[in-house]
């Protein structure tokens, strides 16, 4: 959809600049090729150019009015994973007023004494591979954490309300032993754009019995 009008702009602009050059050549190489080449009138082309700027400035205009605003967030809370024991829920919602629909959902573990790099060389898999890399580590799942998968096609419904979906559920154990547990959210909205988000579900993090918030 921006696509169209953005290649329409950089055509018209590129034959602007040749139009230019060539009312600066002398009268008598204009007579020879390729100055002789008149693509379009420049009063023509003028039009042209206002048209398919004001198409682009229109459409990121638009584009941003719709963009969704993915943000999450972690506290303590009791009973995610065992009655009266809190466990650090983390939850992501989206902050917009329209729909985000999710393209891809991938995690990446650091376990303590790793060191902390998100940029380098990251690993990223699906839920059900990091599930295995936590299980294989000792930790339980349904006792030391919950942790969701969402499948190309989850919406993420704006609305501008604080309600959370879950991402996932910690216990004290689990945050003792993991240093960082990345979530990379790829989704679209309803505009057609492809939007990025990553987030660390141990950021934030505070000792059992107090709240913590991060967005």
């Amino acid at each position: 959809m921006f696509t169209t009008p953005l290649v329409l702009l950089v055509l018209l602009a590129g034959v602007l600049i040749w139009e230019m050059i060539r009312v600066n050549v002398s009268p008598g190489a204009r007579a020879e090729w390729p100055w002789r080449l008149q693509l379009i009138d420049v009063q023509i082309l003028g039009s042209l150019l206002a048209v398919a700027a004001g198409a682009v400035l229109a459409r990121a205009q638009f584009a941003r009015a719709m963009r969704p605003h993915i943000g999450w967030r972690g506290a303590w809370v009791k009973g995610q994973l065992a009655p009266d024991v809190p466990a650090w829920r983390v939850g992501i919602l989206n902050g917009g007023q329209h729909l985000a629909v999710i393209e891809s959902w991938s995690c990446r573990v650091v376990m303590r004494g790793m060191g902390d790099d998100a940029d380098g060389d990251p690993r990223w898999v699906d839920v059900h591979d990091t599930v295995a890399e936590l299980t294989g580590a000792g930790l339980v799942v349904g006792e030391d954490f919950r942790l969701i998968g969402f499948g190309a096609g989850f919406p993420l419904v704006g609305g501008g309300g604080h309600e959370t979906v879950l991402v996932g559920a910690f216990s004290e154990n689990f945050t003792e032993r993991v240093q960082a547990l990345y979530v990379r959210a790829r989704f679209t909205d309803v505009v057609g754009d492809t939007h990025e988000r990553i987030m660390d579900c141990m950021k934030g993090l505070q000792p059992s019995g107090t709240v913590s918030a991060v967005d």
